[in-house]
């Protein structure tokens, strides 16, 4: 019989029968997402995962937040390996009628970390310049990311804060839909997708403030956000995380 989650109660498929390959901690997350027409998502997604969305409308998210205890099971944290900021730009897709998590990219500051992710789960982790500092409540965040002198500039500078009790969304709602994801989605090399299953309790959600001094994470991907974004905060989660799998040959 394949182990049920003790951590939480709104999975809606049993945890994989292999125990878990990765442990995380994640902590002063942002997350801050923008609507977008269907049609503009898919267009940069591959041609066989598809696009979910609320209401008729895409979602994608900047995900600014910081790890620690990042190792794999049943190893020890190395301080300077295991604990680093992170930045996500994510949306939300379905394959083979199994809903998920699609990274765009992920931004980390830690370059060990960012090589062994790649080899390891085959994620799109960039290179990025990246600090996180909380003052008076609120939490100062900057991401430049690397590049070549042709790609287009990808940088998050800003600052948020929780301004609301913490809540846990309800299933149908719009803050339920967004975080309740307990898979993501890939590519190999070769195209291939691959599906990583990941397990944590439900969200201690609060409503959140933002700040921004610039923003040009959508630019690489010929996007432009439109609008006031729709903010979360989450103060700390615990997450594992499965090694990816092949679901196309």
């Amino acid at each position: 019989m394949r182990k049920q989650s003790a951590t939480q109660t709104d999975r809606t498929w049993p945890l994989p029968d292999q125990p878990y390959a990765m442990r995380m901690r994640w902590h002063d997350l942002l997350f801050a997402h923008w609507p977008f027409d269907a049609g503009e998502v898919e267009a940069c997604l591959p041609t066989n995962v598809k696009v979910e969305t609320y209401d008729g409308q895409a979602w994608i998210a900047v995900v600014p937040f910081h790890m620690s205890d990042v190792a794999p099971r049943g190893v020890p944290a190395i301080p300077w390996l295991s604990a680093f900021p992170e930045l996500n730009i994510r949306t939300y897709v379905t394959f083979d009628g199994k809903p998920g998590v699609w990274f765009f990219s992920l931004d980390a500051t830690n370059p060990i970390a960012v090589r062994v992710a790649k080899l390891a789960f085959h994620l799109p982790y960039k290179d990025a310049r990246m600090s996180i500092a909380e003052r008076e409540g609120w939490f100062e965040y900057s991401s430049v990311r690397s590049r070549t002198r042709n790609e287009a500039p990808t940088d998050f500078v800003g600052r948020y804060r929780p301004t609301g009790e913490v809540f846990h969304a309800q299933p149908g709602t719009l803050e339920h839909w967004l975080t309740a994801r307990y898979c993501l989605y890939t590519t190999d090399r070769k195209g291939r997708i691959l599906r990583g299953e990941i397990d944590h309790p439900p969200w201690p959600l609060q409503k959140a403030e933002l700040k921004i001094d610039k923003n040009t994470m959508f630019e690489w991907l010929n996007l432009e956000p439109k609008g006031s974004p729709h903010l979360l905060f989450s103060k700390f989660l615990q997450v594992q995380a499965w090694t990816n799998d092949h679901v196309t040959a």
